[in-house]
């Protein structure tokens, strides 16, 4: 199996990315670089750029998005982390083939148009993994 190409960004539950963009700009000096909603996740995100990374903001917008569900359970906090990868499809059954359980058998759309794909947190030790294809 092929490595994954690079840590893709770093998604973080919030009730509020206005609320919170402060701290990220500020305290940490993170550069703001859009809203996007992605209405298939009830979810608005907001993307900051530390160095070669994205930090993704994510804000429920309807009570049944899962987020909201998370924020309920969980509170705010790391939600999980997105790794790059060529081949989305390949990599899927690659890893399922391997013993892993998917959330997503088959990609679909996500933030920036990217094909995204989440294994489970029980077949990653605990972390909400997503799987990340730039658009071309």
């Amino acid at each position: 199996m092929e490595p994954v190409k690079s840590l893709n960004h770093v998604g973080i539950a919030v009730r509020s990315i206005d609320e919170q963009r402060p701290f990220y700009e500020g305290a940490l000096g993170a550069e703001f670089e859009c809203y996007e909603e992605v209405p298939t996740q009830k979810v608005k995100v907001g993307f900051f750029k530390v160095g070669d990374v994205r930090l993704e903001l994510l804000e429920p917008t309807d009570p049944a998005s899962p987020i909201a569900k998370f924020l309920e359970s969980r509170g705010e906090g790391l939600h999980h982390l997105a790794f790059t990868v060529d081949d989305i499809e390949a990599r899927i059954a690659d890893l399922k083939e391997s013993g892993l359980r998917m959330i997503d058998e088959t990609p679909r759309l996500g933030a920036h148009n990217m094909k995204i794909a989440f294994a489970h947190p029980k077949s990653t030790h605990g972390v909400l993994t997503e799987l990340c294809e730039p658009a071309s």
